[in-house]
Protein backbone atom coordinates (compact mmCIF):
# COMPACT_ATOMS: atom_id res chain seq x y z
CA UNK A 1 0.00 0.00 0.00
CA UNK A 2 2.77 2.29 0.71
CA UNK A 3 3.95 1.75 -2.67
CA UNK A 4 0.65 3.16 -4.26
CA UNK A 5 0.72 6.14 -1.90
CA UNK A 6 4.28 6.78 -2.73
CA UNK A 7 3.26 7.18 -6.67
CA UNK A 8 0.46 9.33 -5.53
CA UNK A 9 3.12 11.52 -3.82
CA UNK A 10 5.49 11.91 -6.74
CA UNK A 11 3.09 11.80 -9.20
CA UNK A 12 1.15 15.31 -7.00
CA UNK A 13 4.75 16.79 -6.95
CA UNK A 14 5.70 16.13 -10.41
CA UNK A 15 2.53 17.37 -11.98
CA UNK A 16 2.24 20.18 -9.56
CA UNK A 17 5.83 21.26 -10.89
CA UNK A 18 5.27 20.80 -14.08
CA UNK A 19 1.52 22.62 -14.50
CA UNK A 20 3.29 25.66 -12.89
CA UNK A 21 5.51 25.82 -16.29
CA UNK A 22 2.95 25.02 -18.14
CA UNK A 23 0.01 27.83 -17.14
CA UNK A 24 2.26 30.22 -16.69
CA UNK A 25 3.93 29.27 -20.55
CA UNK A 26 0.61 29.21 -22.07
CA UNK A 27 -0.58 32.51 -20.21
CA UNK A 28 2.78 34.11 -22.15
CA UNK A 29 1.87 32.42 -25.12
CA UNK A 30 4.48 29.80 -25.20
CA UNK A 31 3.10 26.70 -27.22
CA UNK A 32 3.46 23.67 -24.94
CA UNK A 33 4.52 20.83 -27.33
CA UNK A 34 4.09 17.85 -24.67
CA UNK A 35 3.02 17.79 -21.04
CA UNK A 36 4.03 14.57 -19.26
CA UNK A 37 4.49 13.18 -15.94
CA UNK A 38 7.22 10.57 -15.78
CA UNK A 39 9.90 9.27 -17.18
CA UNK A 40 10.61 6.44 -19.43
CA UNK A 41 8.52 4.56 -22.44
CA UNK A 42 5.38 5.99 -22.41
CA UNK A 43 2.08 4.26 -21.28
CA UNK A 44 -0.57 6.28 -22.49
CA UNK A 45 -0.99 9.42 -24.19
CA UNK A 46 -3.44 12.10 -26.21
CA UNK A 47 -3.37 15.44 -28.25
CA UNK A 48 -5.24 18.44 -27.27
CA UNK A 49 -5.23 21.54 -28.97
CA UNK A 50 -1.31 22.13 -29.31
CA UNK A 51 0.11 19.86 -26.84
CA UNK A 52 0.43 15.97 -26.13
CA UNK A 53 0.08 14.81 -22.79
CA UNK A 54 1.60 12.21 -21.85
CA UNK A 55 1.72 9.57 -18.61
CA UNK A 56 4.87 7.56 -18.90
CA UNK A 57 5.94 4.51 -17.16
CA UNK A 58 8.26 5.61 -14.16
CA UNK A 59 6.80 7.83 -12.16
CA UNK A 60 9.77 10.35 -11.53
CA UNK A 61 10.01 13.79 -12.70
CA UNK A 62 8.39 14.91 -16.29
CA UNK A 63 8.61 17.64 -18.30
CA UNK A 64 6.81 20.42 -20.16
CA UNK A 65 8.59 20.77 -23.50
CA UNK A 66 8.05 24.27 -24.90
CA UNK A 67 8.64 24.91 -28.49
CA UNK A 68 12.53 25.65 -29.17
CA UNK A 69 14.56 25.76 -32.13
CA UNK A 70 15.54 21.92 -31.11
CA UNK A 71 11.86 20.59 -31.63
CA UNK A 72 10.68 22.76 -34.32
CA UNK A 73 10.00 20.87 -37.22
CA UNK A 74 10.10 21.70 -41.17
CA UNK A 75 6.05 22.28 -40.97
CA UNK A 76 6.67 24.84 -38.66
CA UNK A 77 6.15 28.54 -40.03
CA UNK A 78 7.94 31.40 -38.75
CA UNK A 79 4.81 32.38 -37.26
CA UNK A 80 4.52 29.30 -35.09
CA UNK A 81 7.93 29.99 -33.62
CA UNK A 82 6.48 33.27 -32.52
CA UNK A 83 5.11 31.06 -30.11
CA UNK A 84 8.17 29.70 -29.33
CA UNK A 85 10.26 30.04 -25.69
CA UNK A 86 13.40 31.73 -26.93
CA UNK A 87 10.86 34.66 -28.73
CA UNK A 88 9.66 35.70 -25.17
CA UNK A 89 11.11 38.50 -22.82
CA UNK A 90 13.57 37.88 -20.82
CA UNK A 91 10.91 38.30 -17.95
CA UNK A 92 8.35 36.03 -19.45
CA UNK A 93 11.13 33.64 -19.51
CA UNK A 94 11.99 33.93 -16.29
CA UNK A 95 7.94 33.38 -15.00
CA UNK A 96 7.61 30.53 -16.69
CA UNK A 97 10.86 28.91 -15.24
CA UNK A 98 10.14 30.36 -11.71
CA UNK A 99 6.50 29.16 -11.88
CA UNK A 100 7.36 25.19 -11.43
CA UNK A 101 9.64 25.74 -7.48
CA UNK A 102 6.61 28.42 -7.35
CA UNK A 103 3.99 25.99 -7.56
CA UNK A 104 6.06 23.37 -5.13
CA UNK A 105 5.54 26.23 -2.44
CA UNK A 106 1.90 26.99 -3.25
CA UNK A 107 1.30 22.71 -2.66
CA UNK A 108 3.16 23.17 0.31
CA UNK A 109 0.82 26.14 1.58
CA UNK A 110 -2.54 24.02 0.60
CA UNK A 111 -1.51 21.21 2.92
CA UNK A 112 -0.13 23.14 5.55
CA UNK A 113 -3.63 24.71 5.37
CA UNK A 114 -4.94 20.90 6.22
CA UNK A 115 -2.71 19.82 9.06
CA UNK A 116 -2.95 23.21 10.80
CA UNK A 117 -6.04 23.24 10.45
CA UNK A 118 -6.39 19.81 11.89
CA UNK A 119 -4.03 19.41 14.31
CA UNK A 120 -2.89 22.75 14.65
CA UNK A 121 0.92 24.07 15.59
CA UNK A 122 3.72 24.02 18.18
CA UNK A 123 4.22 26.78 19.88
CA UNK A 124 7.76 27.74 21.12
CA UNK A 125 6.63 27.69 24.79
CA UNK A 126 8.93 27.08 27.78
CA UNK A 127 7.59 24.13 29.10
CA UNK A 128 10.11 23.25 32.11
CA UNK A 129 13.06 25.34 33.24
CA UNK A 130 15.52 23.32 35.96
CA UNK A 131 15.80 24.78 38.85
CA UNK A 132 20.07 26.29 39.28
CA UNK A 133 20.40 25.69 35.65
CA UNK A 134 21.82 28.16 33.00
CA UNK A 135 18.07 29.15 31.21
CA UNK A 136 17.14 29.47 35.41
CA UNK A 137 20.20 31.99 36.37
CA UNK A 138 19.11 33.88 33.01
CA UNK A 139 15.45 34.48 34.04
CA UNK A 140 13.55 32.33 31.81
CA UNK A 141 10.60 30.80 33.35
CA UNK A 142 7.84 28.16 32.37
CA UNK A 143 5.45 29.36 29.81
CA UNK A 144 7.65 32.16 28.54
CA UNK A 145 7.19 32.46 24.73
CA UNK A 146 10.31 32.00 22.91
CA UNK A 147 10.13 34.68 19.44
CA UNK A 148 14.46 34.68 18.52
CA UNK A 149 16.66 32.76 19.53
CA UNK A 150 20.41 33.13 19.07
CA UNK A 151 20.03 35.87 16.16
CA UNK A 152 16.89 33.42 14.27
CA UNK A 153 13.55 34.39 14.40
CA UNK A 154 11.51 31.82 16.12
CA UNK A 155 7.55 31.03 15.66
CA UNK A 156 7.78 27.01 16.17
CA UNK A 157 9.25 24.98 18.98
CA UNK A 158 10.42 22.85 15.73
CA UNK A 159 12.27 26.19 15.09
CA UNK A 160 14.28 25.91 18.53
CA UNK A 161 15.24 22.08 17.97
CA UNK A 162 16.54 23.36 14.43
CA UNK A 163 18.94 25.85 15.71
CA UNK A 164 20.04 23.62 18.69
CA UNK A 165 20.61 21.08 15.92
CA UNK A 166 22.47 22.83 13.53
CA UNK A 167 24.35 25.10 15.72
CA UNK A 168 24.81 22.65 18.60
CA UNK A 169 24.76 23.79 22.39
CA UNK A 170 28.06 25.37 23.25
CA UNK A 171 30.11 27.09 25.83
CA UNK A 172 29.22 30.04 23.87
CA UNK A 173 26.46 32.96 25.10
CA UNK A 174 22.69 32.24 23.23
CA UNK A 175 20.95 35.60 23.00
CA UNK A 176 16.81 34.90 23.58
CA UNK A 177 13.97 36.76 23.05
CA UNK A 178 10.93 35.95 24.74
CA UNK A 179 7.49 37.12 25.03
CA UNK A 180 5.79 37.42 28.62
CA UNK A 181 2.34 38.51 29.53
CA UNK A 182 2.56 40.54 25.98
CA UNK A 183 5.81 41.80 26.66
CA UNK A 184 9.01 41.18 25.00
CA UNK A 185 12.65 40.79 26.75
CA UNK A 186 15.75 39.76 26.16
CA UNK A 187 18.17 37.35 28.03
CA UNK A 188 21.40 36.33 27.75
CA UNK A 189 21.85 32.74 28.64
CA UNK A 190 25.50 30.78 29.01
CA UNK A 191 24.88 27.07 28.88
CA UNK A 192 26.48 24.84 32.01
CA UNK A 193 28.56 21.86 31.16
CA UNK A 194 27.08 18.85 32.65
CA UNK A 195 27.90 15.19 33.42
CA UNK A 196 24.49 12.87 33.29
CA UNK A 197 24.73 9.43 34.18
CA UNK A 198 22.46 6.60 32.27
CA UNK A 199 20.45 4.02 33.34
CA UNK A 200 20.21 2.52 29.43
CA UNK A 201 15.89 2.64 29.65
CA UNK A 202 13.59 4.46 27.18
CA UNK A 203 9.80 4.99 28.20
CA UNK A 204 6.94 7.38 26.39
CA UNK A 205 6.95 10.44 29.36
CA UNK A 206 2.68 10.49 29.56
CA UNK A 207 1.21 11.63 32.68
CA UNK A 208 -1.46 9.27 34.40
CA UNK A 209 0.52 5.88 32.81
CA UNK A 210 2.43 3.28 34.08
CA UNK A 211 5.97 4.17 33.49
CA UNK A 212 6.80 1.49 31.63
CA UNK A 213 9.88 0.32 29.85
CA UNK A 214 9.38 0.57 25.89
CA UNK A 215 12.90 -0.11 25.01
CA UNK A 216 16.47 -1.33 27.28
CA UNK A 217 19.68 0.38 25.20
CA UNK A 218 21.55 -2.44 24.46
CA UNK A 219 24.88 -3.19 26.41
CA UNK A 220 23.51 -0.57 29.30
CA UNK A 221 23.18 -0.53 32.63
CA UNK A 222 19.40 -2.02 33.13
CA UNK A 223 20.07 -4.55 30.29
CA UNK A 224 22.89 -5.70 32.14
CA UNK A 225 20.73 -5.90 35.31
CA UNK A 226 17.95 -8.10 33.58
CA UNK A 227 15.51 -5.16 33.10
CA UNK A 228 13.13 -6.16 29.74
CA UNK A 229 11.03 -3.91 27.60
CA UNK A 230 7.36 -3.95 28.88
CA UNK A 231 8.49 -3.75 32.40
CA UNK A 232 6.94 -1.49 34.77
CA UNK A 233 8.90 0.53 37.15
CA UNK A 234 7.11 0.78 41.04
CA UNK A 235 9.65 2.42 43.16
CA UNK A 236 13.58 3.71 43.06
CA UNK A 237 15.21 3.32 46.24
CA UNK A 238 11.92 2.82 48.06
CA UNK A 239 9.94 5.89 46.33
CA UNK A 240 7.11 4.85 44.94
CA UNK A 241 6.90 5.58 41.06
CA UNK A 242 3.07 6.70 39.73
CA UNK A 243 3.90 7.46 36.30
CA UNK A 244 6.65 8.80 33.83
CA UNK A 245 6.17 12.08 35.62
CA UNK A 246 6.60 11.07 39.14
CA UNK A 247 9.82 9.81 37.84
CA UNK A 248 11.55 12.69 36.04
CA UNK A 249 10.82 14.24 39.53
CA UNK A 250 12.21 11.94 41.15
CA UNK A 251 15.48 11.71 38.90
CA UNK A 252 15.95 15.78 38.87
CA UNK A 253 15.45 15.31 42.41
CA UNK A 254 17.81 13.05 43.09
CA UNK A 255 20.33 13.01 40.02
CA UNK A 256 21.82 9.69 39.19
CA UNK A 257 25.56 9.22 39.97
CA UNK A 258 27.73 5.93 39.69
CA UNK A 259 26.22 4.41 42.93
CA UNK A 260 23.76 1.26 42.36
CA UNK A 261 19.88 2.18 42.93
CA UNK A 262 17.23 0.10 44.18
CA UNK A 263 14.44 -0.64 41.40
CA UNK A 264 11.15 -2.79 41.76
CA UNK A 265 9.52 -3.81 38.48
CA UNK A 266 6.36 -5.28 38.02
CA UNK A 267 6.63 -7.76 35.17
CA UNK A 268 3.50 -9.71 34.31
CA UNK A 269 2.24 -9.38 37.48
CA UNK A 270 5.46 -10.77 39.12
CA UNK A 271 7.87 -8.03 41.62
CA UNK A 272 11.37 -8.08 40.39
CA UNK A 273 14.15 -6.21 42.04
CA UNK A 274 17.38 -5.31 41.03
CA UNK A 275 20.46 -3.13 41.45
CA UNK A 276 21.69 -1.14 38.42
CA UNK A 277 24.51 1.00 38.64
CA UNK A 278 23.90 3.74 36.70
CA UNK A 279 27.15 4.98 33.96
CA UNK A 280 28.04 8.25 32.73
CA UNK A 281 26.93 8.63 29.43
CA UNK A 282 26.65 12.25 28.53
CA UNK A 283 28.82 15.23 28.27
CA UNK A 284 27.41 18.33 27.15
CA UNK A 285 26.27 21.90 27.56
CA UNK A 286 22.61 22.40 28.43
CA UNK A 287 20.32 25.54 28.39
CA UNK A 288 18.12 24.03 31.07
CA UNK A 289 14.69 24.53 29.84
CA UNK A 290 12.80 22.59 27.90
CA UNK A 291 10.21 23.83 24.91
CA UNK A 292 7.06 22.40 23.48
CA UNK A 293 6.94 20.42 20.00
CA UNK A 294 3.19 19.37 20.38
CA UNK A 295 0.33 20.83 18.69
CA UNK A 296 -2.29 23.44 20.10
CA UNK A 297 -5.44 24.19 18.53
CA UNK A 298 -5.10 27.08 15.42
CA UNK A 299 -8.03 29.76 15.00
CA UNK A 300 -8.78 30.06 11.69
CA UNK A 301 -6.95 33.15 11.02
CA UNK A 302 -3.72 31.11 13.11
CA UNK A 303 -4.37 28.33 10.61
CA UNK A 304 -3.75 30.97 7.91
CA UNK A 305 -0.29 32.36 9.17
CA UNK A 306 0.85 29.24 10.54
CA UNK A 307 0.68 27.31 7.02
CA UNK A 308 2.62 30.64 6.07
CA UNK A 309 5.45 29.70 8.64
CA UNK A 310 5.54 26.02 8.17
CA UNK A 311 6.62 26.36 4.54
CA UNK A 312 8.61 28.95 5.85
CA UNK A 313 10.31 26.49 8.27
CA UNK A 314 10.11 23.72 5.54
CA UNK A 315 12.34 26.25 3.49
CA UNK A 316 14.69 27.34 6.12
CA UNK A 317 15.52 23.68 7.11
CA UNK A 318 16.28 22.77 4.04
CA UNK A 319 18.71 25.82 3.13
CA UNK A 320 20.46 24.96 6.88
CA UNK A 321 20.90 21.31 5.80
CA UNK A 322 22.76 22.15 2.30
CA UNK A 323 24.84 24.37 4.65
CA UNK A 324 26.07 21.37 7.16
CA UNK A 325 27.41 20.24 3.33
CA UNK A 326 29.89 22.70 3.49
CA UNK A 327 30.40 22.75 7.15
CA UNK A 328 31.25 19.27 6.91
CA UNK A 329 28.22 18.29 9.47
CA UNK A 330 26.57 16.18 6.62
CA UNK A 331 28.18 14.64 3.55
CA UNK A 332 26.94 13.27 0.07
CA UNK A 333 25.98 9.81 1.40
CA UNK A 334 23.14 11.72 4.07
CA UNK A 335 21.25 12.39 0.46
CA UNK A 336 18.51 10.01 -0.14
CA UNK A 337 16.58 9.20 -3.12
CA UNK A 338 13.18 7.56 -4.76
CA UNK A 339 14.48 4.44 -2.99
CA UNK A 340 14.88 6.39 0.59
CA UNK A 341 11.91 8.26 0.14
CA UNK A 342 9.20 5.23 -0.52
CA UNK A 343 10.82 3.91 2.48
CA UNK A 344 10.13 6.40 4.68
CA UNK A 345 6.56 7.08 3.10
CA UNK A 346 6.13 3.15 4.30
CA UNK A 347 7.32 4.05 7.72
CA UNK A 348 4.90 6.77 7.92
CA UNK A 349 2.04 4.61 6.85
CA UNK A 350 3.34 1.82 9.13
CA UNK A 351 2.99 4.05 12.49
CA UNK A 352 0.02 5.46 11.61
CA UNK A 353 -2.40 3.12 10.51
CA UNK A 354 -3.17 1.76 13.48
CA UNK A 355 -4.92 5.29 14.18
CA UNK A 356 -7.13 5.20 11.14
CA UNK A 357 -7.44 6.41 7.70
CA UNK A 358 -7.30 9.87 8.40
CA UNK A 359 -4.46 9.71 10.66
CA UNK A 360 -2.84 8.19 7.58
CA UNK A 361 -3.78 10.91 5.33
CA UNK A 362 -3.00 13.77 7.65
CA UNK A 363 0.93 12.01 8.22
CA UNK A 364 1.41 11.58 4.74
CA UNK A 365 0.01 15.19 4.19
CA UNK A 366 2.59 16.16 6.64
CA UNK A 367 5.48 14.58 4.51
CA UNK A 368 4.20 15.79 1.33
CA UNK A 369 4.91 19.38 2.91
CA UNK A 370 8.26 18.89 3.48
CA UNK A 371 9.26 16.78 -0.17
CA UNK A 372 7.04 19.56 -1.70
CA UNK A 373 9.14 22.16 -0.55
CA UNK A 374 11.92 20.24 -0.45
CA UNK A 375 11.95 19.87 -4.20
CA UNK A 376 10.93 23.61 -4.84
CA UNK A 377 13.99 24.89 -2.81
CA UNK A 378 16.14 21.92 -4.43
CA UNK A 379 15.18 22.98 -8.05
CA UNK A 380 16.01 26.73 -7.15
CA UNK A 381 19.71 25.83 -6.60
CA UNK A 382 22.10 28.42 -9.09
CA UNK A 383 23.04 24.64 -10.75
CA UNK A 384 23.25 24.28 -14.78
CA UNK A 385 20.17 21.81 -15.70
CA UNK A 386 17.80 22.52 -12.95
CA UNK A 387 15.24 26.02 -12.86
CA UNK A 388 17.57 27.70 -10.21
CA UNK A 389 20.35 27.19 -13.17
CA UNK A 390 18.57 28.32 -15.96
CA UNK A 391 16.93 31.65 -13.70
CA UNK A 392 20.91 32.53 -13.35
CA UNK A 393 21.56 32.61 -17.23
CA UNK A 394 18.18 34.58 -17.75
CA UNK A 395 19.39 37.14 -15.03
CA UNK A 396 22.74 37.49 -16.97
CA UNK A 397 21.11 37.97 -20.39
CA UNK A 398 18.62 40.40 -18.70
CA UNK A 399 21.53 43.03 -17.53
CA UNK A 400 23.67 42.18 -20.45
CA UNK A 401 21.07 42.55 -23.15
CA UNK A 402 22.17 39.35 -25.05
CA UNK A 403 21.70 35.67 -24.01
CA UNK A 404 24.91 33.67 -22.57
CA UNK A 405 26.81 31.60 -25.07
CA UNK A 406 26.69 28.25 -25.13
CA UNK A 407 23.87 28.26 -22.41
CA UNK A 408 22.43 24.96 -24.18
CA UNK A 409 25.29 23.01 -23.72
CA UNK A 410 25.90 23.79 -20.51
CA UNK A 411 22.14 22.84 -19.25
CA UNK A 412 23.10 19.59 -20.82
CA UNK A 413 26.19 18.82 -19.19
CA UNK A 414 24.34 19.47 -15.74
CA UNK A 415 21.69 17.83 -16.47
CA UNK A 416 23.61 14.51 -17.59
CA UNK A 417 25.76 14.99 -14.26
CA UNK A 418 22.60 15.44 -12.23
CA UNK A 419 21.22 12.14 -13.80
CA UNK A 420 24.78 10.69 -12.77
CA UNK A 421 24.57 11.98 -9.10
CA UNK A 422 20.60 10.53 -8.58
CA UNK A 423 22.00 7.13 -9.84
CA UNK A 424 24.35 6.77 -7.23
CA UNK A 425 21.98 7.94 -4.70
CA UNK A 426 19.53 5.39 -6.00
CA UNK A 427 22.03 2.44 -5.91
CA UNK A 428 23.17 3.60 -2.12
CA UNK A 429 19.49 3.88 -1.31
CA UNK A 430 18.98 0.29 -2.69
CA UNK A 431 21.96 -0.74 -0.47
CA UNK A 432 21.14 0.57 2.46
CA UNK A 433 17.69 -0.90 2.76
CA UNK A 434 19.79 -4.61 3.12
Amino acid sequence: MSIVFAVIIFGLLVFIHEFGHFIIAKKNGVRVVEFSIGMGPTLFSFGKGETKYSLKLLPFGGACQMLNKELAGEEDSEMDMEKSFESKSVWSRMAIIFAGPLFNFVLAFLFALIVIGYAGYDPAVITHVEEGSAADEAGLKKGDIIVEYDGSDVDLGREVYLEQYINGVTAEEIEIVYERDGKEYTTTLKPKYVEKYMMGIEYVAAQGENMEISNVIADGPCEAAGVKAGDTLKSINGTEIADAVAFNAYIEEHPLGDEAIHLVFDRNGEKVEMDVTPVLGLQSYETGFNYNTTRVEASALDTIKYSFIEVKYQIETVFKSLGMLFTGDLGVNDFTGPVGIVDAIDSVYEESQEDGAWYVFLNLANFTILLSANLGVMNLLPIPGLDGGRLVFLIIEAFRGKPVKHEEYINVAGMLLLMLFALYILFKDIINLF
